[in-house]
């Protein structure tokens, strides 16, 4: 079951009612920059792990300004739509509302409060944010590995590194497709569930992949439907070089 850290309690919390019912997920930002991005994320993660678990969802985006320019770089960076009126919420009887913020931002209302530490570009300049979009599956990896909790240090030299990443990761996942597919090992399933259900520990879950890619015994069709499966979450399109010449 997926436990995330309430930061307005600072106690373990399940995001879902105690009742079968509606989660709200509501990501609050200020405006657009790299730590708006984190949070939508953020945002966008604990979505997907709910439903991976089959939790009914809404999503609501709170800003003041830039709404337009925050959905065209979140749906860059393959995060979900999310709806911008309270009022579309109306009436569909959701039981828990879930806040996810800045770390340094009031929280609002009731509910648990999921909440991201800063990124902060430490290149001389402002942040070239249309630059970095140009490589969102890199951006999305850089920051997905560095704990949610725990500020992000960008600069050139690790977007080049998650996108090499990234590159290889395609490249096995298009070889070992060529391979009879095999179910994903139950340990490793295991492993990954128990990775992103404890406080969404998305470092967690990339090391249990580079794991799987070299150990021996996991055939190349388990390593393929296991890297899809993790997909469903990460959403790096990790399946974007199927189809490819060999």
């Amino acid at each position: 079951m997926l436990r995330i850290l309430d930061a307005r309690t600072g106690e373990p919390v399940t995001p879902t009612p105690a009742r079968r019912g509606l989660t709200r997920v509501e990501a609050h930002v200020p405006g657009l920059d790299l730590t708006a991005l984190r949070v939508l994320l953020a945002a966008d993660l604990l979505v997907r792990a709910l439903e991976l678990a089959g939790t009914p969802l809404w999503t609501l985006l709170s800003a003041p300004r830039e709404q337009a320019e925050l959905r065209t770089a979140g749906t860059t960076l393959g995060i979900r739509p999310f709806e911008d009126s309270r009022d579309l919420a109306s009436g569909l009887g959701e039981a828990q509302t879930v806040h996810v913020l800045r770390r340094d931002t009031p929280a609002p209302g009731t509910g648990p409060v999921l909440a991201v530490a800063p990124v902060e570009w430490t290149e001389s300049g402002e942040e070239p944010l249309a630059e970095l979009l140009d490589h969102p599956e890199a951006l999305r990896l850089a920051l997905l590995s560095v704990p949610r909790t725990a500020p992000v240090r960008l600069d050139r030299a690790t977007l080049e590194e998650a996108a090499r990443t990234v590159a290889g990761w395609r490249a096995d996942v298009a070889g070992w497709a060529r391979q009879p597919s095999r179910p994903v090992p139950d340990e490793v399933r295991t492993r990954l569930r128990a990775a992103w259900e404890d406080d969404l520990d998305l470092p967690g879950v990339l090391a249990v992949l580079r794991e799987v890619a070299g150990a021996p015994g996991v055939s190349d069709g388990a390593r393929f439907e296991t890297y899809m499966y993790a997909d469903r979450l990460l959403a790096l399109d990790l399946a974007s070089g199927l189809g490819g010449t060999a």
